[in-house]
């Protein structure tokens, strides 16, 4: 997926190598009860001042597909380092999966509302989900998200992730790969990068998420 039509320019034109791939090589994987891995600082600090200004802005809740958002380009150099076949491989690797032939997609938040954070698992058609927090600190107790046991229990916590900036959590899409958080309300950014089974998956999680953003904006304008 290309970014650059939706690149806002920007006089900078070199910036920091966003990711620390060697600390995600290093990672311990957690077998059970399903394949993950957490990574403090996956994003480089050198590189965080000019992704967090060229993140999007985005006033409502919901995941939004990079086509739909205008970025500056460290944003968009970053989501492009991590849709690189060496992250792939790397990913590959520690899940022991062939993800070679499996398309990637990225969905944005900026905003979490009350009613958001319930426990679930993702679609199957996403084989590997990442979420790269980007808030500058993260103090409220709420918003963090909690991998559980069940989907009953909120409390039932096999790990908790502050969403706190740098930070990656990846996971195998298991049958029992729970998650949810506490219900927070106001802004809290995550990029969320999936592997996926086909391109076609892609194109339908495009087009819903675009016509749920769409009704999103105008209803804010109401």
């Amino acid at each position: 997926m290309s970014s650059a039509a939706h690149t806002i320019p920007h006089a900078a034109s070199a910036y920091e190598p966003s990711l620390d791939i060697e600390a995600l090589e290093r990672a311990h994987l957690q077998m059970q009860p399903f394949l993950f891995l957490i990574v403090p600082g996956f994003v480089r600090a050198a590189a965080l001042p000019a992704i967090g200004r060229d993140f999007p802005v985005i006033d409502h809740h919901g995941s939004f597909p990079l086509s739909t958002l205008r970025y500056g380009p460290a944003f968009g150099a970053f989501c492009d380092d991590l849709q690189s076949p060496r992250i792939t491989a790397i990913v590959a690797d520690k899940l022991q999966m062939d993800l070679s032939s499996s398309p990637t997609m990225i969905t944005v938040r900026g905003q979490s509302r009350a009613a958001d954070g319930k426990i679930h698992t993702d679609s199957r058609t996403k084989l590997v989900t990442a979420l790269i927090y980007m808030n500058d600190s993260w103090e409220s107790p709420r918003g963090r998200l909690r991998l559980v046991r069940s989907e009953h229990d909120l409390n039932d916590v096999i790990a908790e992730v502050p969403p706190e900036q740098g930070t990656l959590l990846l996971f195998k899409n298991e049958p029992n790969a729970w998650h949810g958080f506490e219900p927070f309300s106001g802004p809290r950014r995550d990029i969320q990068l999936n592997w996926v089974t086909s391109a076609s998956v892609v194109r339908r999680e495009q087009f819903r998420h675009r016509v749920s953003a769409l009704f999103k904006r105008l209803k804010g304008r109401k």
